[in-house]
C-alpha cells in the first residue's frame, strides 16, 4: 500500500518539473505571455446603493500590468470577478481591495460583481446585480516575430 503513494507522488513530481524544464528552457519566446514592464494603475469603486462600478471601461495594452484599487461603498459586500484572467475575489461593505495581474491577451473582457448583491431604483431605473458589469479593453501591440512578406501574383 505504501508503494502506491510513493509512486503518485513522484509522477507528480516529474510532471511538476517537465512543465518547469519546458517553460524555462524550451518554450519559443514568441509563445511566452507578453510582458511589457509597464505598471498602470486604477482606482474602481461601487457607487452607493448603484450597482455600478466607476469607471465602467479600462483600458490597456497588452502586456501591461494592471493594479487595481477596489473600493466598496456599499453596507453589503459586492464581488470583483474577470474570468479571462482568472481572477474573483469579495469585497466586503466599506472595504477595499487590491488586484495585480498582466494583461497578457487582447480583446475585451468584463468585469463583474461575483456576489449576489441585491436591486433598486436608481435614477427613476431599476438596477440590481446584473447590471454591474464594467469591461477592460486589451489593446494588441507588435510582437517580435518577423512579418511574412505578401507575394502579389
Amino acid at each position: 500500500m505504501e508503494n502506491k503513494y510513493i509512486y503518485i507522488v513522484a509522477a507528480l513530481l516529474i510532471l511538476v518539473g517537465s512543465g518547469y524544464v519546458y517553460t524555462n528552457y524550451f518554450q519559443s519566446e514568441s509563445s511566452k505571455p507578453l510582458s511589457s514592464g509597464i505598471i498602470k494603475e486604477f482606482t474602481v469603486t461601487t457607487e452607493k446603493d448603484g450597482w455600478r462600478f466607476i469607471p465602467d471601461l479600462i483600458e490597456v495594452n497588452q502586456g501591461d500590468t494592471i493594479k487595481l484599487t477596489i473600493t466598496n461603498n456599499d453596507d453589503y459586500d459586492h464581488g470583483f470577478s474577470v474570468d479571462a484572467f482568472g481572477i474573483s475575489q469579495r469585497i466586503p461593505a466599506k472595504e477595499t481591495i487590491y488586484v495585480e495581474f498582466v494583461a497578457t491577451q487582447p480583446g475585451d473582457f468584463p468585469y463583474y460583481c461575483s456576489v449576489p448583491c441585491g436591486e433598486g431604483v436608481v435614477d427613476g431605473e431599476k438596477r440590481g446585480h446584473f447590471d454591474q458589469v464594467g469591461r477592460i479593453k486589451v489593446k494588441a501591440v507588435m510582437s517580435n516575430k518577423t512579418p511574412v512578406p505578401e507575394i502579389n501574383n
